[in-house]
């Protein structure tokens, strides 16, 4: 049986963050592989801040070039649109072997957010979530992990979701888990990137060597 995480994004530009955290959740869950799915058309990015599909979707194999922990797929550049999670989710279910199992990777403030997602209730019938957030997150009044996560779902998805503090983790009789998952803190992001580029200042070390050289050959975020 293969188990296999989707990790989509926009990835303007994928840095080592994206590929640090993509590890910690490899490992954490004993998956195969990590795919990684740069969006075509992010239906939450305003378009003029985002590179080109393609220019992302580079940059995002050669971030992974050689790398066994990962793989990278054009799922949502082949099709028109804007790039909805259901849509893919559905394009992996329909090809995938019977007894894979999929893993949906998400980080913290996306997964808040969710509720703005197209058909994002169908989400959570469909696949279990697996939420980034860095240790050390604010408890509840009561002790319990991850208030915010847990509002959320109560209210925005399901109130029979019940949390198991040992799987760190919450369980319905119907819908798929939604597990929480601690990474490695890492202070980069693609935000930070882009603005570094913009004032002529140095990528080193925040983005792969050879993201590094296809920013500069193709000038972009400058």
């Amino acid at each position: 049986m293969a188990k296999i995480g989707i990790f989509g994004g926009t990835f303007n530009p994928i840095h080592n963050g994206h590929l640090i955290v993509g590890r910690d959740v490899r490992r954490g869950f004993s998956l195969d592989i990590v795919c990684l799915i740069p969006a075509a058309v992010p239906p939450h990015k305003e378009s003029r801040d985002v590179a080109k599909a393609e220019y992302r979707m580079e940059m995002t194999r050669l971030a992974v070039e050689g790398d066994p922990d990962f793989s990278v797929s054009d799922v949502e550049l082949k099709r028109s649109g804007p790039s909805y999670t259901i849509d893919t989710i559905g394009h992996f279910e329909s090809f995938l072997p019977n007894d894979s199992e999929l893993f949906f990777i998400v980080g913290m403030d996306a997964f808040l957010d969710i509720e703005t997602w197209k058909s994002y209730k169908d989400l959570f019938q469909e696949v279990p979530f697996i939420v980034m957030s860095r240790p050390g997150s604010a408890s509840c009044g009561d002790g319990r992990k991850w208030k915010l996560p847990c509002e959320m779902i109560s209210s925005r998805v399901s109130a029979k979701y019940r949390f198991d503090k040992e799987k760190n983790a919450f369980f319905h009789p119907e819908k798929k888990p939604v597990y929480l998952f601690d990474v490695t803190p890492v202070d980069i992001s693609s935000t930070m990137i882009r603005k570094r580029i913009g004032k002529g200042q140095d990528i080193d070390g925040l983005v792969p060597d050879k993201v590094k050289e296809y920013i500069k050959q193709k000038g972009l975020y400058v």
